[in-house]
């Protein structure tokens, strides 16, 4: 007969990971408002008219906006959002309704975990290769692939989960009513999973809002205003990168400005997605 152990040790242990847990969760807390709330002291004062609706000044001139790179970074993220949620969609069709347990299949899952765990600085090293060294010149094309790189895995992965919830009932009873399997997808799986559908693409355009390393290697940026995706493109987080190493507190300013605006921008989106999600749920 099998000795009983001793309830103690295990309330012990229990009570160990329950307090380093919680302090674990405490610490990223508190670096998160501190983050926020660092933001909001430096930032403010650099929101103004000028900052939306004026182009840059020269170096050493004071005043001056960014309203080019926020066009540009508006531009970038929705070109690449265009490319990268059909195919991460129709990736997670397939992966989800049509390849199951396929070879291809794994393959395809471990590649989009392997490129959703990749750093940014590779992609934009990987787009620089592909496209900037060929044509000879930085373009906006170049980094709207590195940010649609970057997007692919995340909506092809969440599109997959989303449709796996969707009861396996459901579609035989469409089945059974003799519509053909495409029609069952598009009709009857999609709109039971859109909105967590919805959460992946604003989760996938969150991730690429605030990146800045593919784009110094690829898009680069411009004190112009956006003449196309053909040419240098200004965008915020490059110019916040070259902002923020300047000599002139003025630019400084203004990139605190930049980055509060980026950091407003993602928490909103973030926080749409989940409630998306969480109205999904109840």
């Amino acid at each position: 007969m099998m000795k009983a152990r001793p309830p103690r040790g295990r309330k012990v242990i229990n009570l160990l990971v329950s307090l380093s847990s919680g302090f674990s969760a405490l610490v990223g807390i508190i670096f998160l408002f501190w983050i926020l709330l660092e933001l909001l002291w430096r930032g403010v004062g650099a929101l103004n008219w000028d900052l939306f609706f004026h182009l840059p000044t020269p170096p050493g001139v004071p005043g001056g906006g960014m309203v080019n790179a926020m066009v540009g970074t508006l531009v970038l993220t929705g070109a690449a959002t265009v490319v990268a949620v059909p195919l991460g969609l129709l990736a997670g069709i397939y992966l989800a309704e049509y390849a199951d347990t396929s070879k291809i299949a794994d393959f395809s899952r471990f590649s989009a975990n392997v490129l959703m765990g990749m750093p940014s600085i590779i992609v934009g090293v990987f787009a620089y290769t592909l496209v900037v060294v060929p044509l000879g010149k930085f373009s906006g094309y170049a980094g709207a692939l590195a940010l649609a790189i970057l997007m692919l895995p995340i909506v092809t992965r969440t599109t997959e989960d989303m449709l796996r919830l969707v009861p396996n009932t459901l579609r035989e009873s469409a089945l059974a009513l003799g519509l053909p399997r495409w029609k069952v997808t598009l009709a009857i799986v999609f709109r039971a999973a859109k909105a967590g559908l919805i959460t992946g693409v604003l989760l996938a355009v969150a991730r690429v809002s605030g990146e800045t390393a593919p784009l110094l290697f690829t898009a680069l940026n411009s004190p112009y205003w956006f003449s196309g995706l053909g040419a240098p493109t200004p965008n915020l987080t490059v110019t916040i990168f070259n902002y923020a190493m300047s000599p002139y507190p003025d630019w400084q300013q203004q990139a605190w400005g930049a980055s509060l605006l980026i950091t407003v921008g993602v928490l909103v989106v973030t926080l749409t997605a989940r409630s998306i999600l969480g109205g999904t749920k109840r």
